[in-house]
Order: C-alpha cells, then sequence, then structure tokens
C-alpha cells in the first residue's frame, strides 16, 4: 500500500511539473505577443481587451460544462485571483513599463518564483526544505544579473509598480493553486474572470479604438494570443501543475520565463541572443532542478 501511494505521488509529481512547464511555455510568449500588439493598440486597451475576451471565453466554458459552483468561501480567494492574475498583474506592469525598460523589469519577474513560493507556504501550508530557498535565491540572483547586464534604469515609480505586480501575481498564482487542488485548474481560472468581467468588459468598450483601419493583422494575432493562451489556456496548465507539484517546487519553472521569452523574441522579432543568454539559460535549469530536489 505504501509503495502504491509513493508511486501515485510520484505520478502526480511529474504530471505536475510536465503542465507547469506547457503553463510557463505558453506564458512564454506573452512578452513577445505584447510587443507586437502595442504598435497598433493602445497598452491601456489591450489590458482590458485580453481580460475581456478571456472573461467571456471563460463564461462560455461555465455555461456549456456546467461544472460544480464554488462555494461562498471560495468568492473571497477567487477575488484574490482575479485581482492578482487578471486585473493586478497585467495593469501593473503596463504602468511600470511607462518608468522602466523591459530588460530592467526582468529583474523583478526573476523574483516572482520566490514571491509564488513564499506565498504558496503562507496560504498552501507547504514546507520546503533550506536548501530549496538557496536555488531560489541563487536562480532569481542569475536572472536579476543578467537582466542588469543588458541596461535599464530604476525608477522609484517603476521599481514600485513591478514590486506590487509580483507581489499580486504570487499571491493569484498560489491562491489559484490551493483553489485548483479542489475546484480543478480550468473551474477557477474561469471562474476568476467571470468575476473581472462586469469590470473588463465596460472598460475595455471605453478605451475602444477610435479606428481599426490602422490596426494590422500581426497586432491582431497577438491580441488573440494574449487573450486566448496568456489569459486563459496557459493557467489551466498552469494551475493544475502548482496544484498536484506543489506551489513552491513548481513556482520555480518561472525562472526560466524570461529566456523562453527572449529566445521566442529572437525568432520571431528577429532580435539577438548570445552566449550569454544560453549560459545563464542553463545555469537557472540546474537551479530549478536543485529547488525541485529539495522542495519537499
Amino acid at each position: 500500500m505504501e509503495a502504491t501511494r509513493t508511486i501515485g505521488s510520484s505520478n502526480e509529481a511529474a504530471a505536475g511539473w510536465i503542465n507547469g512547464l506547457l503553463g510557463v511555455l505558453i506564458f512564454s510568449g506573452s512578452l513577445p505577443a505584447t510587443r507586437v500588439a502595442v504598435l497598433d493598440l493602445d497598452p491601456l486597451f489591450l489590458t482590458l481587451a485580453r481580460a475581456a475576451i478571456a472573461g467571456l471565453l471563460g463564461a462560455a466554458m461555465l455555461l456549456a460544462l456546467r461544472p460544480r459552483r464554488p462555494e461562498r468561501s471560495d468568492i473571497g480567494p477567487l477575488v484574490v485571483v482575479a485581482l492578482g492574475v487578471v486585473v493586478g498583474f497585467p495593469l501593473l506592469t503596463a504602468l511600470a513599463l511607462r518608468y522602466v525598460t523591459s530588460a530592467h523589469a526582468i529583474v523583478f519577474v526573476g523574483l516572482l518564483p520566490i514571491a509564488t513560493a513564499v506565498f504558496g507556504v503562507l496560504r498552501g501550508g507547504e514546507r520546503p526544505r533550506p536548501a530549496f530557498w538557496a536555488f531560489s535565491v541563487l536562480g532569481a540572483a542569475i536572472v536579476g544579473g543578467y537582466a542588469l547586464r543588458q541596461g535599464g534604469e530604476a525608477s522609484l515609480l517603476g521599481d514600485g509598480l513591478m514590486l506590487a505586480a509580483i507581489l499580486a501575481c504570487g499571491l493569484g498564482y498560489a491562491e489559484g493553486a490551493r483553489l485548483s487542488r479542489r475546484l480543478g485548474g480550468w473551474q477557477v481560472i474561469s471562474w476568476a474572470l467571470l468575476l473581472s468581467l462586469p469590470l473588463a468588459l465596460p472598460a475595455s468598450l471605453l478605451t475602444w479604438p477610435s479606428s481599426w483601419a490602422a490596426v494590422g493583422w500581426p497586432a491582431l494575432a497577438a491580441l488573440a494570443y494574449v487573450s486566448l493562451f496568456s489569459m486563459l489556456i496557459g493557467f489551466i496548465f498552469w494551475y493544475r501543475g502548482l496544484a498536484l507539484g506543489g506551489i513552491a517546487a513548481v513556482s520555480q519553472l518561472q525562472l526560466l520565463q524570461p529566456f523562453f521569452g527572449l529566445a521566442l523574441a529572437a525568432t520571431l522579432l528577429h532580435e539577438p541572443v548570445g552566449w550569454g543568454l544560453v549560459g545563464c539559460a542553463a545555469a537557472v535549469v540546474l537551479c530549478v532542478a536543485g529547488a525541485k530536489r529539495f522542495a519537499r
């Protein structure tokens, strides 16, 4: 019986890491897609429209599949998820990028795995071993060091907004993962999007572009990507991964997200990628492996 439980636990952990990696890969396309979209679309409209479109899709999924409704005690946590990942992180990062470069913002993205792990401890009751935190901090330092070498000037307001964005996102990730253990990943993000819809839909209509004539198909395709994949499908895999593999452990996969994003930008947008990126990415992979080893 003990062996059966161990095998089941091992299979769940493996499924969690696979789902988590798929989620990170999907999220990694968000930055290149956003860069393409804002060439023709206002950033505020893009933020609101992606939430509104995903909210309508999430509502359609709930209507078609009719899952069990959340209990009254779930409403508060779902609001936290909505405020953290549907509204808070996209809006705060969009505002922050008015004051700091994207390279500088990557410094804070490197803090996201630690923020998620900390909230996983506080909200999910997880207790990683001390070596886990050592690998987590080292991985964040590698990401931050690489970002700082790329340049970018600091801004007190911009840094404050980015820090708030990371905290909001980390809390939203951990809270959503906790709910996913009972409700399921697609249900959690769909309910959270539905809660955001009364705000996102009218606000997106108020910021609607005066003319679509100048909006090219690449921007429209990018809007579709961040709405369908970054705002909905990615979270289905991500929340399932966190729920199965452990919030603290699987969250360390986010250390790879900036490197995946830059690789996609190099492929799709023809931005240069040097051997320094490859070396840093390899070091981060080792940190993720170490964090996985000592997560439980």
